[in-house]
């Protein structure tokens, strides 16, 4: 099924992989590995480049990563990512895989899960601005499962009548066929950048949500659709004066990056910010974005697991250290990310979100995908035996499992980085590239 967001209207991608093999002081070898979506029009909107523009860059992006972490001497995981750390979305795209690889082989080496080596800093966790990260991630405890937040994209019919065609595969297309299915009661509504148009739009997806007996909690995701903060709040006054849409407003817990990002951090948001917490996401491009932002009003970041897991866990530890200071809860993190798939890339992100004590993310790539479809049988098989609690076999594959609105995560506390299992590898396809040649999934 197509996904609209922001600009672009998604309706394939490729999927990276990275390899990793490491030797330890005492010999040992171990092998891990990390994937993630090769997504366009998100790391680098700019209109001028197309679909294939955004994948080179980021397969560019690894390469440059590769050849700077081959090149690097012995160090601890921690060392290795903050030696190649690198500012910008599109350059920590291949350090963010490359980091998640080595740590999974170090976990495997050593025999412990990604929650124990965090805990135990086995990744040579140092203080960053003045914070012990090390005493604090040994505090950080992850719950057997998390609920899953369903995005509603900007085309994503929300009852049958909206539909032209549909797949008809059995699986839910609908926003209330999805409900009645998964029984989600997190929400990510998508908004489109004319106040207008969103009212009504969200007063069609309020007509549905309003029938859940119990309470249900919704984030509005402006992907830098808004050009400055006034059309922001113009939006959410329209909102909280519709009738229709009084349950929908009092339901929203926060707002995600509104602003196009060449303005989200040009001036303070503080009018906006009294309404209804804000967040950055694609603003969040370096390490010294979250404080600049903080600086501006806003009082949430989100966790994707492109950006880099060791960034995740500084943000979470300033989150802990701002609100002490403050004497309140009032800086978060959220868990983001709806082109995520089941497998690897699933798995790592779930696992990271849920030691950060995240109880909700983003989680709806599944929607969109066939699950495991395309995957060799023997590899989906392999999954599901690894992963009974996060996993099931229904109409004809492998797919990620949702009851309740949550997602069963037990599973994911094994040895290496939330993974029992491993790609097939020799399924995959290279793809030349100049002198480069690239993995992706076939």
């Amino acid at each position: 099924m197509p996904f609209r967001f922001g600009v672009v209207t998604l309706t394939e991608s490729p999927q990276a992989f990275v390899r990793a093999r490491i030797r330890l002081e005492d010999g040992r070898e171990a092998e891990g590995a990390a994937a993630e979506l090769l997504a366009p029009k998100w790391f680098d909107k700019n209109p001028a480049l197309t679909n294939e523009d955004n994948f080179n860059q980021l397969r560019d992006s690894l390469a440059s990563a590769r050849e700077s972490y081959l090149a690097g001497g012995a160090n601890t995981a921690w060392g290795h990512s903050r030696a190649h750390y690198r500012p910008g979305l599109v350059a920590s795209y291949g350090p963010a895989l490359i980091d998640r690889a080595v740590l999974d082989a170090l976990c495997r080496a050593q025999g412990l899960s990604f929650y124990r080596a965090v805990q135990a800093n086995a990744a040579g966790l140092e203080a960053f601005e003045g914070i012990d990260l090390p005493a604090f991630a040994a505090t950080l405890k992850p719950a057997a499962s998390i609920a899953a937040r369903h995005t509603v994209g900007l085309v994503d019919p929300i009852v049958a009548a909206d539909q032209t065609q549909r797949v008809n595969d059995g699986l839910p297309e609908t926003l209330e066929e999805v409900v009645a299915r998964y029984g989600h009661r997190h929400f990510k509504l998508k908004v489109g950048g004319d106040a207008a148009a969103d009212v009504e739009r969200l007063a069609a997806i309020g007509s549905v949500l309003d029938r859940i007996p119990e309470p249900y909690y919704a984030s509005l995701d402006g992907n830098e659709q808004y050009d400055d903060v006034d059309g922001v709040i113009e939006l959410w006054r329209r909102i909280e004066a519709d009738a229709r849409l009084a349950r929908l407003a009092a339901s929203v817990i926060f707002i995600e990056q509104p602003i196009k990002r060449q303005n989200a951090l040009a001036r303070e948001i503080s009018k906006l910010a009294a309404l209804k917490a804000v967040i950055i996401d694609e603003s969040d491009d370096s390490l010294e974005a979250f404080p600049r932002a903080r600086s501006l009003g806003y009082t949430g970041v989100s966790s994707k697991t492109c950006k880099g897991l060791y960034k995740s866990l500084i943000n979470r530890a300033r989150c802990a250290r701002w609100n002490k200071q403050a004497g309140a809860a009032r800086y978060f993190m959220s868990g983001e990310d709806l082109t995520i798939q089941p497998g690897l890339a699933l798995q790592q992100d779930l696992a990271l979100v849920s030691l950060l004590g995240l109880t909700h993310l983003e989680r709806n790539g599944h929607h969109y995908v066939n699950g495991m479809a395309g995957l060799p049988e023997p590899e989906q098989g392999r999954f599901l035996a690894a992963h009974p609690d996060l996993y099931e076999r229904s109409h004809g594959a492998v797919r990620v499992r949702i009851a309740g609105g949550k997602l069963a995560i037990g599973s994911l506390d094994c040895p290496g980085f939330a993974s029992g299992a491993m790609p097939e590898w020799d399924s995959m396809r290279s793809v030349e590239m100049g002198t480069k040649r690239w993995a992706s999934a076939s």
